[in-house]
């Protein structure tokens, strides 16, 4: 056991050490050509990008920025979460329902959020609603499709075996096809908030006066390139953190239903 746990640690210190190296190589990179071309407007140097971080942390505007864009995701992607799981589990797991929404859903699966926006305007006006409503559809559909696909991954001997036993369809339902279908809920949800997070970017430079893609946009008013670098390294930063955070919660809560 001692060993196994050995072989893991440096097995997770040389990916982490691979992780470090290659974020050195592209800030490197990214450095030495914006020495080379020398042209801040054209392409901001790492240090120029950490100034601007630096000065709109201290006037208050990224803080702003980030919560505005925050507070998007969250209530667009727990309301999806709150609606693609229930019905994921309802279409994957009943054939009447399948065959009433699937069709609906799956047409729709193809129609991207930022089509969208010119309707979502016209119905809930240029507000947080539009937005809001915008991340809803943009997360909605990841989840609702993985949830379907755990159902359907479901082991119908184990579906059997509890008929046999006397289960009725409820309690099978609820004691082997939703435990059975958590790893793919997770997954889904997951990159439910990965849409999320790109949507409310796009929603934001498009009809936005606050959030990281006003922040990102507004910058080409102000000819200020490093202010768009800055919102775009912030927003990598928080949509990673966010990510593993969701991970280590999945390793932490979740292991025991297959989640890695």
């Amino acid at each position: 056991m001692e060993q196994n746990s050995g072989k893991k640690s440096s097995a997770g210190q040389k990916i982490l050490k691979c992780g470090v190296i290659s974020w050195i190589v592209i800030i490197a990179v990214w450095a030495l050509g914006a020495m080379s071309i020398k042209d801040e407007y054209f392409l901001p140097s790492p240090k120029q990008t950490l100034i601007s971080i630096k000065l709109l942390i201290e006037n208050g505007t990224l803080w702003a920025d980030i919560a505005a864009s925050a507070g998007r995701v969250i209530k667009g992607w727990l309301l999806a979460i709150v609606f693609a799981v229930p019905l994921g589990l309802l279409v994957g797991n009943f054939r009447v329902v399948r065959w009433l929404v699937e069709p609906i859903l799956s047409f729709f699966r193809f129609v991207p959020a930022i089509a969208l926006t010119t309707l979502f305007l016209m119905w809930f006006g240029v507000g947080e609603e539009s937005k809001v409503a915008l991340i809803f559809y943009a997360s909605f559909f990841p989840m609702f499709v993985n949830t379907i696909a755990g159902v359907a991954s479901t082991d119908k001997q184990l579906v059997e075996a509890a008929s046999c036993m006397g289960a009725k369809k409820a309690r099978v339902f609820f004691t082997v096809v939703v435990p059975s279908a958590v790893s793919n809920i997770y997954t889904g949800i997951r990159l439910g908030l990965s849409s999320a997070i790109i949507c409310v970017i796009a929603a934001e430079m498009l009809v936005g006066s606050d959030g990281l893609g006003y922040l990102i946009n507004s910058s080409k008013l102000y000819y200020k390139t490093s202010w768009a670098f800055a919102g775009i390294v912030t927003l990598a930063v928080i949509g990673f953190a966010a990510d593993r955070l969701l991970q280590f919660i999945g390793r932490k809560k979740l292991s025991h239903f297959g989640v890695k």
